[in-house]
């Protein structure tokens, strides 16, 4: 059973929500008509614009006809598309129930609200879920218990393009509360960090490392090619490390379900920079990964996965998207025994060698530039429009 994750996407301005209606607050406000989008960038769809009751709501490519236009600030809460609303099939509550278009008739298994970048059914207060976290053309939509994941984040029409707010520093529209950030600043082999008491908040810390994109909300990281390093490598990064809410360092045994969950996007590289990975903890003497997710500056994304806490690495590649492209990620181990790891809906699993089990792990996040050199304006600059953590 998914058990609900610590959220750390964005927190809904009251304005915006009240902008669609479906917060159930007492604003006035005007239907807007438009696409819903969600896990690859892909449309909601009603499956070849039939209108007939129980025709299959899908994700699709976004081709702006009327199959995926859909009506939210209704005052029913409901979503409309071709006269008829996004309905739970049979009223249904249960994990998987699918979800489909059907006569609009204001019960619960059509009333929707939005929050997070969340679209929960009011009858099950289950979200709106991507099947099998899948981006491909012609996926079924159905609910399921909210746990904050890419194929549950939607963009509803008249949204601005994330739902963050540009105003704040990151800590008002992501809860940093499990995190720490390392700045490529500071005296050599020893970085800034700054602390999860000094991110929290919309007047928290930022600066030109590490700071919320004015255009869109992004918590955005820079990390240049010349900065401050760690002693265990020449590259610098703007990167958050996990923490536990006391303040102590997380360091999770690899027994039971992990995961870090993304949507972000790679606005330049030189070379490449590490978006995401698990590293070592406590157990034993290494410094080395896990695994570390890399996005090159040819769009291609690889997964390198340690082969040994003594080093090596073995690299994958799992997906490609061009540069300033969102994209999302998984990141994860389960069983003790295996990494998992989603990119935009596809899954691929490795074996975690013996040799790591004695150790514990945390995540970490950001840019992770992976080329070095004298310049100060070459560099990794990535932005990123959600970020869960979730432990089971």
């Amino acid at each position: 059973m998914r058990r609900r994750s610590t959220l750390l996407t964005a927190v809904t301005a009251v304005g915006f929500a009240g902008t669609f209606g479906l917060l159930g607050t007492t604003q006035a406000a005007a239907a807007t008509a438009g696409p819903i989008t969600g896990l690859g960038g892909k449309c909601v769809d009603v499956a070849a614009a039939s209108t007939a009751n129980g025709t299959a709501i899908q994700l699709y490519d976004c081709n702006g006809t009327s199959a995926q236009s859909w009506t939210v600030g209704n005052s029913d809460n409901s979503l409309r598309a071709l006269g008829k609303c996004m309905d739970v099939t049979g009223g249904s509550t249960a994990s998987g129930a699918q979800v489909q278009l059907y006569d609009c008739n204001g019960t619960a298994a059509q009333q929707w609200t939005y929050s997070n970048g969340e679209l929960v059914n009011t009858g099950s207060g289950k979200c709106l879920d991507a099947t099998g976290k899948s981006s491909a053309n012609g996926t079924r939509l159905q609910i399921w218990t909210c746990t904050g994941t890419s194929n549950q984040q939607w963009t509803l029409p008249g949204a601005p393009s994330s739902g963050l707010n540009p105003s704040v520093a990151p800590g008002g529209n992501f809860n940093l509360s499990v995190w720490e950030l390392q700045e490529p600043v500071g005296s050599p082999g020893s970085p800034t960090t700054i602390p999860s008491s000094q991110l929290q908040g919309a007047g928290g810390f930022q600066d030109s490392y590490f700071y919320t994109d004015g255009s869109d909300g992004a918590m955005t990281f820079w990390a240049p090619e010349k900065g401050v390093t760690t002693p265990n490598s020449n590259y610098a990064r703007s990167e958050l490390r996990e923490m536990n809410t006391n303040g102590s360092a997380a360091d999770w045994a690899l027994s039971g379900t992990h995961r870090l969950n993304a949507t972000l996007r790679v606005g330049s590289v030189t070379s490449n920079v590490c978006v995401g990975q698990i590293h070592l903890g406590s157990g034993g003497t290494s410094t080395k990964p896990l695994i570390e997710l890399y996005y090159h500056s040819n769009g291609d994304i690889v997964a390198g996965v340690e082969d040994s806490p003594s080093g090596g690495q073995t690299t994958y590649p799992v997906g490609h998207v061009a540069v300033g492209t969102k994209w999302s990620y998984t990141i994860g181990v389960s069983g003790g025994n295996t990494i998992d790891l989603t990119v935009n809906g596809s899954t691929t699993h490795y074996a975690i060698a013996s040799s790591f089990f004695p150790y514990h792990q945390y995540f970490k996040a950001g840019s992770y530039n992976q080329s070095s050199s004298d310049s100060t304006t070459n560099g990794a600059r990535v932005a990123f429009y959600a970020l869960t953590v979730a432990h089971s």
